[in-house]
């Protein structure tokens, strides 16, 4: 059982023990894997090293089994270079990481279930882009990852970060409410900004359902990791600017429980429905 089953537990948490919401999480972390705090942060520092290492070994010619997905990455890459993008290098660039990781866990590679296997190309498509952008050393980058996991910890706990339980939300949704914390802690913002960062990431995905067309995660799950990443960093540029979640960040969090539990079974992972049950789809 964690130490914090709310945001704003974690919150006062940090405040009690005068730390850092990230060093707060490892904190907690470490007594409940009995590790040292090194121990801890190299096991952070190497899931962070993988998904570098899956952005940079994407190949654009490789194919999932199933067909559906591959080479999008690659054709995003493409199009950034040819410097005819609207939205700019760095929105660019989390576009095509968001692609890559996404066609990455399809062709059976090497991934971070950030959360989930679904929703694995959020958090590094938000993560390594921006701190490249802010030219920011690894350690901080980590931090960042800490608070992700305890913005995730949370949703886990009240919610649920899975697609068969709760649909698309649940995943994409969570992924997205990660990120925008961690990216709000990249930019030195402060708890009480990550918070409100990760609900207003939460709560423009509510009720978004999963739809998985052959019940594989590809179609339209990639392309959802996008606007999940693009989505993070929309909530945390407005949670920097000083707006706030109107709904407290638990209460979001609650709130995507609830439409999950009354979301039909055919939007919830079982390929029955929604885009799933297009006649392209049944098609295939």
């Amino acid at each position: 059982m964690s130490a914090y089953s709310s945001v704003a537990e974690l919150l006062a948490l940090s405040d009690r023990l005068d730390l850092p919401l990230w060093k707060t999480v490892q904190t907690v972390d470490c007594a409940g894997q009995s590790m040292t705090a090194e121990e801890s942060f190299a096991a952070m520092q190497n899931l962070l090293s993988v998904m570098r290492s899956t952005d940079k070994n994407y190949d654009p010619s490789q194919r999932s089994v199933s067909g559906l997905s591959g080479g999008d990455g690659g054709k995003m890459d493409a199009y950034i270079a040819s410097g005819r993008s609207i939205s700019g290098p760095l929105v660019g660039r989390m576009i095509a990481a968001a692609l890559r990781m996404g066609e990455c866990n399809a062709c059976m590679k090497r991934i971070v279930a950030a959360p989930t296997a679904g929703a694995c190309g959020v958090l590094p498509a938000v993560l390594i882009p921006c701190g490249e952008a802010l030219c920011l050393p690894e350690e901080k980058l980590v931090e960042a990852l800490y608070v992700a996991a305890g913005i995730g910890e949370v949703i886990a706990q009240r919610a649920s970060i899975s697609g068969a339980e709760s649909g698309c939300q649940a995943e994409i949704g969570s992924a997205s409410a990660m990120a925008a914390a961690a990216v709000v802690h990249l930019r030195g913002g402060t708890k009480e900004q990550m918070a409100n960062a990760a609900a207003l990431a939460l709560k423009s995905l509510l009720g978004l359902v999963c739809d998985p067309v052959g019940g594989l995660v590809e179609v339209p799950c990639i392309k959802r990791n996008v606007i999940g990443a693009v989505n993070a960093l929309t909530a945390a540029e407005m949670s920097l600017a000083g707006i706030e979640s109107r709904i407290p960040p638990d209460e979001v969090i609650d709130a995507m429980r609830e439409v999950g539990d009354m979301m039909p079974a055919a939007l919830r992972e079982t390929a029955q429905g929604g885009l799933a049950a297009t006649p392209t789809a049944q098609n295939r």
